[in-house]
């Protein structure tokens, strides 16, 4: 599911800074290469111990992901339920509690990156 709300879709910031604040906050950069990268944010579900991933796509608008001064922004926010043995579901139903922690994460993370 897309988080369209999230209002972080647009901001930008350099590397160096965007690592910072996502590791700060629990994120991985997990998927990346020269030009996008994607930062997820495991959240487990206690009710029913399914694992839901909050993940913020960004895409470089100046110099290559190596460099900590290349220039990212943020394109869509997504969650999804993981799926066996490694994939997310992302037309599942997202609990009130997981969506509620996705979106107090999603705050943080503006704040970080707009001070």
């Amino acid at each position: 599911m897309i988080i369209e709300n999230s209002g972080l879709k647009g901001i930008k910031s350099d590397l160096a800074h965007l690592d910072k604040a996502t590791e700060k906050l629990g994120f991985v950069r997990w998927q990346w290469e020269y030009y996008r990268a994607t930062y997820d944010l495991k959240i487990e579900d206690k009710t029913t111990s399914n694992d839901y991933f909050l993940r913020v796509n960004v895409r470089v608008e100046s110099g290559k992901l190596e460099s900590p001064y290349a220039i990212l922004y943020v394109e869509d926010v997504y969650i999804g339920r993981a799926t066996f043995p490694h994939g997310l579901d992302y037309a599942s139903p997202i609990p009130d509690q997981v969506m509620k922690t996705a979106q107090h994460k999603l705050a943080e993370l503006k704040k970080a990156l707009t001070e």
